[in-house]
């Protein structure tokens, strides 16, 4: 489950913080009194440091003010809320690989090379699957990101519902996908053992137990696993494969759609 949303703190302090304009409520926009030691991006990526080594759950604003040497008073005058700041790492990061070129590889490349930055970013920064992000930041990289993948599938015959829903069920398999593979190495670095030694401890406990005939799906491939011929656990084979089953689904439904005009 989610551990923050973004989108949760206040509009008008976010959008200024995370497009670098004044706050529209507050005249002048200018902070008064001596220089800052730091300025908001330096802020944030001590967030996204912090995060990344500890997860989501140790940013506070006192152990982020900490971290930069400042009082958490101090903190307040660069992100009013864990909020924002939440947004602005999220926009952050999504600043991190640059969207594929108009023409290439077709839609199919250029989704799948979208699709395989998400997975890479979020093995560099597994936080990020503790956010809800129903309500997504409004700043300028999570829009370019937006951007970049709904231009990865325009022209090609869908209409605007279409390209919502296509690139919707696109993100819903890489969110799942990913978490799946996350959920994986947070639970082997917890127990010290691996999927392989985990199973290899089970097994003998489940002999005699486990009856062939109510089970014989489960049996099949668990002998077939044993006898070598299954390949171990891929979380990142797993994820191609299904990518692009999901890509010849689309693909599918917009020749049927082809042909029906």
């Amino acid at each position: 489950m989610s551990t923050e949303h973004s989108g949760g703190g206040d509009p008008a302090r976010s959008i200024a913080l995370l497009w670098g304009v004044a706050d529209s409520r507050r005249p002048g926009g200018g902070r008064r009194g001596p220089k800052p030691r730091h300025s908001v991006e330096e802020v944030v990526a001590a967030a996204i440091q912090l995060a990344d080594a500890e997860g989501l759950s140790a940013i506070s604003m006192r152990r982020l003010a900490e971290t930069l040497g400042l009082s958490p008073m101090s903190l307040y005058t660069y992100v009013p809320s864990k909020a924002e700041l939440v947004d602005l790492m999220l926009d952050r990061v999504a600043a991190e690989d640059a969207g594929p070129e108009a023409g290439e590889g077709g839609w199919r490349g250029r989704v799948t090379r979208l699709a395989r930055q998400r997975w890479a970013m979020a093995q560099r920064h597994p936080w990020i699957l503790q956010v809800g992000v129903h309500r997504p930041p409004l700043g300028p990289n999570v829009l370019a990101r937006v951007e970049a993948t709904l231009s990865a599938i325009d022209g090609i015959g869908l209409s605007e519902t279409e390209m919502d829903q296509v690139t919707s069920l696109v993100g819903d398999y890489i969110r799942g996908a990913v978490r799946a593979a996350l959920e994986a190495r947070e639970i082997e670095q917890q127990t010290g053992m691996t999927d392989e030694q985990w199973w290899a401890m089970n097994t003998p406990l489940l002999e005699g137990l486990v009856d062939p005939a109510r089970y014989p799906t489960t049996v099949k491939i668990g002998e077939a696993f044993k006898a070598g011929r299954m390949p171990p656990p891929d979380h990142e084979r797993n994820f191609e494969f299904g990518l692009q089953r999901v890509l010849d689904g689309i693909e599918s439904f917009i020749a049927g759609r082809n042909v029906a005009r």
